[in-house]
């Protein structure tokens, strides 16, 4: 039986590169539908916008999803991506258990991320992110769905 890589495989290779683009996900514990309740939404929309999440990262675009985060970020010169993904995290569990009591695990260790490559089209990603509620079949339209952002509007 072939052995199924775990998280460290995802680190593998992983380098954090100053003004690179990443497109980066992370999953709720064990897929719990966290985010489908609109006062957990709220929040999370609040600390995806607050600028002490991202350190000199910049968030172009994200969408919150009921048992995940989909974005993409560019980083600056200080923060590799482990710190900005694993700040966010921690910062969006303390804000839930602060303002909603929720208490016990949040998210699945690690995160998933993709360098963006020069030939691939940074808005066309982003269209593919925000798009996500629609192939999901939360809503008929992007505009519909409350809980993204993009750099570009």
């Amino acid at each position: 039986m072939a052995k199924v890589p775990g998280h460290k495989a995802l680190r593998r290779g992983r380098r954090s590169l100053s003004g690179q683009v990443y497109l980066l996900t992370v999953v709720t514990h064990q897929r719990k539908r966290v985010f489908a309740c609109n006062d957990a939404a709220v929040t999370a929309a609040r600390v995806c916008h607050a600028a002490i999440a991202w350190g000199d990262a910049e968030v172009l675009c994200w969408v919150l999803m009921p048992d995940h985060w989909h974005g993409l970020i560019q980083l600056g010169d200080n923060d590799g991506l482990a710190l900005c993904a694993n700040r966010f995290k921690a910062l969006l569990a303390k804000a839930l258990r602060h303002q909603h009591g929720c208490d016990g695990r949040l998210w699945q260790r690690g995160f998933h991320d993709h360098a963006l490559r020069r030939e691939e089209n940074l808005r066309t990603i982003a269209r593919y992110i925000i798009c996500n509620p629609v192939r999901a079949g939360l809503v008929a339209r992007v505009g519909d769905y409350p809980y993204w952002n993009a750099a570009w509007l």
